[in-house]
């Protein structure tokens, strides 16, 4: 079977890219059929079924063009690889949480719907990449989740206290105060998706829980949602404390920066 898809209002060069890259992108995706390019025609052949998701995930690239008057081989991946749900649509399917406000928190890059595919299928998930990808994000907002759904009945959150040109005992404050700054990125993710005065009720009751790696030890972490924010920091031998902390019915997720 064959069939010719018309390409409107739009420049197949810019569409495709410079030396067909982004047409490359779309071929590796379908391997089973033949696709060519003949200036605003795209001709393919092959198997019926394939040939009609080919055509659903092509007039979204398309849509997607027509939207931003361009598309990157990133747009156009993240495309290929939705599993079929559209993020711009209101069925909640991608939503992992309603955050303060009712804004809906979802997994937006292929990454990140791939840290949440993990933590779903897997007890414990490094997730590894540079800054600002949303790894912390990503995971603390799957653990609100778990935790309003009752999967859970505390989140635990922890990294490493790496001092940046001062010393612990020369700050001012009690423990907590001196050990706030370091956990402030855990604090604002949680900000985002828990109203102030729960989240406060929460931490003060230990539902919620934000400690520095080194008061995880001879703990058995159980019944949790633990999160190891930052672990490139962590020593060897933390590490290895850290995961034995993990109990029989805990969810573990440990993001860091390798580079």
């Amino acid at each position: 079977m064959e069939k010719n898809i018309e390409i409107e209002g739009i420049n197949p060069v810019e569409l495709f890219g410079v030396n067909n890259i982004n047409l490359a992108k779309i071929k590796s995706f379908f391997p089973k059929l033949k696709i060519m390019s003949r200036g605003n025609l795209i001709s393919i052949a092959g198997d019926p079924e394939v040939m009609e998701v080919f055509e659903i995930k092509f007039q979204q690239i398309l849509k997607y063009f027509h939207k931003f008057n361009h598309i990157t081989e990133n747009a156009i991946e993240q495309i290929l690889f939705d599993d079929g749900t559209n993020p711009e649509s209101n069925d909640g399917s991608e939503i992992l949480v309603h955050g303060n406000g009712g804004v809906k928190i979802k997994a937006k890059t292929i990454n990140q719907r791939k840290l949440v595919k993990a933590v779903n299928e897997n007890d414990m998930v490094f997730a590894v990449g540079p800054a600002g990808t949303g790894k912390t994000y990503t995971a603390v907002a799957l653990a609100v989740r778990a935790l309003k759904a009752k999967e859970v009945k505390r989140i635990i959150l922890t990294r490493p206290a790496v001092e940046a040109g001062e010393n612990l005992g020369f700050l001012p404050g009690d423990m907590k105060e001196k050990l706030d700054p370091y956990m402030m990125p855990l604090y604002d993710a949680l900000r985002d998706m828990i109203p102030p005065e729960k989240l406060a009720d929460m931490i003060e009751v230990g539902i919620i829980e934000i400690a520095p790696l080194a008061f995880m030890r001879g703990r058995t972490l159980d019944k949790a949602f633990v999160i190891l924010d930052e672990a490139q920091n962590a020593t060897v031998m933390q590490m290895k404390m850290f995961l034995t902390r993990m109990g029989q019915t805990a969810n573990f997720v440990i993001t860091g920066d390798m580079s």
